[in-house]
């Protein structure tokens, strides 16, 4: 985390641990906020590569499951970086810095990326770097956003991933309920303190939370080259392009779409327990005969308690069985729905 602005969000009550901000005094209460009410979230959490140079674009387009093309000034991306396989070795939000791409994805991944997307770079004119000490990224969630965003900013972008830039600051749209503000860290100061008149601080973990139910994975180190694509729904958020051309695993993803039953899905739900799980603990149910139905993708914890997962796995163990956690003998899986539909096999 830039130094200066974690000594700003300290002043501010931040409890910071590994560079991420945990809560800002009431982790519960705020958890609380995020659901009911107006929350401001230090996206700490995540990093930021940059690609530039005159090849950016082509550089990306050989690389990555959503076609860059459609990338531009008002509008952004999400996509993966995926092995030969088709497993995902990354998911990332991609948005445009005048004539550079900027990568979105977790700050523990950012190094390994960046040198794997260095493996093909070769003799293209691109250069790519890590940018996540220059560039702070706020999450603001609530009914009341635009209402806050448009006094700040005037006209606010409406499709979804719609972008707007003034000056050095850009806000991409989330949804009607969540956007994201990149800006400089003496800009974020300026921001944070004006946003935070009229919206609770919140821990990251709110952000994480709000993307759970919004049914957006996020890969990290546990459940890399776990899923194809369309395991973690990325075809029914607008992470893959079936349309451009071949990139990394593009055939396995291909032909998952076009000709098998997909075995696997990620759905939303609930897990009733004191003891946290984890990304990539397996998930069993009694018709695999002893063998994981699923895997866990991202978890965290839930205003009511417990705890919120998106967890992929059998499709036919998701309509059939009761699915628990770790074990057959563990915390049954309470499934909640999605914010959008998955379509029937």
């Amino acid at each position: 985390m830039n130094q200066d602005w974690q000594n700003f969000l300290a002043a501010r009550g931040a409890q910071i641990r590994d560079g991420i901000v945990a809560h800002f005094g009431d982790a519960a209460s705020e958890l609380r906020a995020a659901r009911d009410g107006t929350a401001l979230c230090d996206l700490g959490q995540f990093g930021t590569l940059r690609v530039s140079g005159e090849e950016a674009q082509t550089f990306l387009q050989n690389l990555l499951s959503n076609d860059i093309r459609e990338v531009s000034s008002s509008r952004a991306q999400l996509s993966s970086l995926n092995s030969p396989k088709g497993r995902i070795l990354a998911t990332m939000l991609i948005w445009r810095a005048d004539s550079d791409y900027l990568l979105q994805l977790p700050r523990v991944l950012c190094e390994p990326i960046r040198k794997k997307l260095g493996m093909y770079v070769l003799r293209a004119k691109v250069k790519i770097s890590d940018t996540s000490e220059e560039l702070i990224s706020l999450g603001l969630s609530g009914a009341k956003t635009q209402q806050l965003l448009g006094a700040q900013f005037g006209e606010l972008p409406q499709p979804p991933l719609g972008v707007i830039t003034s000056g050095q600051v850009s806000l991409i749209k989330i949804s009607d309920t969540r956007w994201q503000i990149n800006a400089a860290p003496q800009q974020a100061q300026t921001l944070w303190m004006e946003l935070s008149a009229k919206a609770r601080q919140t821990g990251s973990a709110c952000w994480d939370w709000l993307g759970i139910r919004s049914g957006i994975p996020v890969i990290i180190p546990q459940t890399q080259e776990q899923f194809v694509a369309q395991m973690a729904n990325l075809d029914l958020i607008g992470g893959v392009n079936f349309r451009k051309g071949c990139y990394p695993g593009q055939e396995i993803v291909a032909r998952t779409q076009y000709l098998g039953k997909l075995k696997r899905r990620m759905y939303l739900a609930h897990i009733d327990s004191p003891e946290a799980p984890q990304a990539g603990d397996e998930l069993f149910s009694a018709d695999m005969e002893g063998q994981a139905s699923g895997m866990l993708a991202n978890i965290a914890a839930a205003p009511e308690g417990g705890y919120d997962v998106l967890a992929v796995l059998q499709t036919a163990s998701r309509e059939t069985q009761t699915v628990h956690w770790k074990s057959l003998q563990g915390a049954a899986l309470q499934f909640l729905p999605l914010p959008y539909t998955l379509p029937q096999n």
